[in-house]
């Protein structure tokens, strides 16, 4: 593909598309690259209705393919939130670390063995006659009682993955990268776009 604009504002989120990305996309563009696009209010009830609907805005609005994802934490005991709200968790401005405080409050003590958590992801890949496709991810893991590690971003120094003994901002970015949600949903991209 020579073209694809990734609907994201999130720097992190766009340094990992880059490097996943690499040899599949000529040229990657994000939001930075069209200040004029609109922001979309991402009001849907799951993941995929709003991945859809970030990625369908823009494509329509530039004439580009463009994937957008959503992802997000879904904790077990807390019956699967934050979900879709997880980057706005502790309210529609709230950092990394208000979000985690949050998260470390609803969960204060909640035995190890009850503390089961998912990273979910879904990205959608459509083009400007609005036809989309969509691709899914997930890693399982523990979130632990204080935080640990300083690669990553949101959630990552709390989420430990127990193959590795480490929480995802432990990992090398690359190893990350081959595990996480977003890595998994994007290899399936990847193979499509090898399809096709």
């Amino acid at each position: 593909m020579k073209e694809l604009l990734v609907a994201t504002g999130n720097k992190g989120k766009l340094r990992e598309l880059q490097l996943l990305l690499q040899g599949s996309v000529e040229r990657l563009l994000s939001l930075a690259d069209f200040p004029e696009l609109p922001a979309v209010e991402e009001d849907g009830k799951t993941f995929v209705e709003n991945a859809i609907k970030k990625a369908r805005s823009a494509a329509m609005a530039t004439g580009l393919p463009v994937l957008a994802d959503d992802s997000g934490l879904v904790v077990d005991f807390l019956d699967g939130r934050p979900g879709v709200h997880s980057a706005r968790f502790a309210g529609a401005a709230a950092t990394d670390a208000e979000n985690n405080a949050l998260l470390l409050r609803e969960l204060a003590g909640v035995p190890v063995d009850l503390r089961g958590a998912a990273f979910r992801c879904f990205i959608a890949l459509c083009l400007p006659d609005g036809a989309c496709e969509t691709f899914d991810g997930e890693l399982r893991g523990i979130i632990l009682e204080t935080p640990r590690g300083t690669e990553g971003f949101g959630y990552d120094p709390l989420f430990l993955v127990p193959e590795y003994g480490k929480t995802l901002a432990e990992l090398p970015l690359a190893t990350k990268n081959r595990i996480s949600h977003r890595g998994k949903a994007l290899l399936s991209l990847k193979q499509f776009l090898a399809g096709h």
